[in-house]
């Protein structure tokens, strides 16, 4: 099986990864398609060179890896994927032969996090459209994506982890709960620019508090962003 994950950035997606890392019987794969947005776009993020000189910049070559042996012939694949990353030019019919996932976070916590390493973000940059347009596309093909809350794991992890499991036929492990601290051997090249939270965790963090305010001059976002984040929620497990 082959599970991809896709969501915004600041979206509880590494803790994710790690969690589905941590069974033992899972291979993941961290933003394969980082490098070929970057090269593609022209972007100026944090560590780009080191990112572009990481991975493959070539989409397609990403997308067929993506299909091809699994790492160390395990027999789950967790794939996490950013939405912003799948641009015009970026294949998609791989995704036909994934188990789709879509992993969702309220517009306001994503906007106060992202703010925090990289000003400004945009609507393109947090991917509530792009992540809004996928989910479109699997259910054109004709699958019954699922969609699960971040909010709604950080509650419970070990319930929601287990109702996740079973909606995607994946054996529950208790596994999923814990990882060891200092990061997974597959994090991206980028990961110390954005994963030190994560690094110094050896399990999901607790519930989350209300919601952050959000500065007027990102308002705007905030407002673009909600639609496509409660057609989201309305699908969620």
């Amino acid at each position: 099986m082959r599970v991809a994950m896709w969501s915004g950035p600041r979206n509880l997606s590494t803790a994710m990864m790690y969690a589905f890392g941590n069974r033992g019987d899972c291979a993941v794969v961290d933003e394969p398609f980082y490098a070929a947005y970057l090269a593609m776009t022209g972007l100026e993020h944090p560590m780009r060179e080191e990112i572009l000189e990481s991975q493959s910049q070539d989409p397609n070559v990403v997308a067929d890896a993506l299909l091809g042996p699994v790492p160390a012939a395990k027999p789950y694949f967790y794939q996490k994927h950013m939405t912003q990353h799948m641009i015009d030019g970026v294949p998609r019919d791989w995704m036909r032969e994934v188990t789709n996932v879509f992993l969702i976070r309220h517009p306001a916590r994503v906007i106060a996090s992202y703010a925090a390493k990289r000003e400004n973000p945009t609507l393109d940059d947090i991917g509530f459209r792009q992540q809004a347009e996928l989910f479109d596309l699997c259910r054109s093909w004709g699958q019954i994506p699922v969609v699960v809350d971040s909010h709604d794991i950080r509650d419970d992890p070990e319930a929601k982890l287990e109702q996740l499991c079973d909606a995607i036929g994946l054996p529950p492990s208790p596994k999923m709960l814990t990882w060891p601290k200092g990061g997974h051997p597959d994090d991206g090249v980028w990961a110390s620019v954005w994963y030190g939270a994560v690094w110094n965790s050896t399990g999901f963090a607790g519930p989350e508090g209300a919601l952050p305010e959000v500065s007027d001059s990102l308002r705007p976002v905030l407002d673009a962003a909600m639609p496509y984040y409660e057609v989201m929620k309305a699908q969620k497990i």
